[in-house]
């Protein structure tokens, strides 16, 4: 199978389950409150506190960071009109950067 088709079939998928939608319209308050989700999320922390991998935690929090920014009202104003802002992508690509260069030093770097 093409790669090109593999895309094109998660594509498909995508839009048929309407996963983007589905995660821009989470209720991120109403998630920190909703018990069957608080439960397992402090269980699940609980947990990676008792092993001491302070390396998972670390990496549950910048993808926690990633997707709280990506729902600030910053995140909604870069693209006005079909246009790209460049000036406030820049920030975004930095920061960008820096958390992608974290998690690869978190996964592959020195270990704890």
């Amino acid at each position: 199978m093409r790669f090109g088709a593999i895309i094109e079939s998660m594509g498909s998928w995508l839009e048929a389950t309407h996963l983007v939608e589905q995660i821009k319209n989470v209720d991120f308050p109403g998630l920190f409150t909703n018990p069957w989700f608080l439960v397992p999320f402090i269980a699940l922390v609980g947990y990676l506190l008792y092993k001491q991998a302070f390396r998972d935690l670390a990496i549950l929090g910048l993808v926690g960071g990633v997707w709280y920014a990506s729902g600030t009202p910053y995140m909604q104003t870069l693209v006005v009109g079909n246009e790209l802002q460049i000036a406030k992508i820049l920030p975004v690509l930095f920061g960008g950067a820096v958390v992608l260069g974290l998690l690869i030093y978190l996964m592959i770097g020195r270990s704890d």
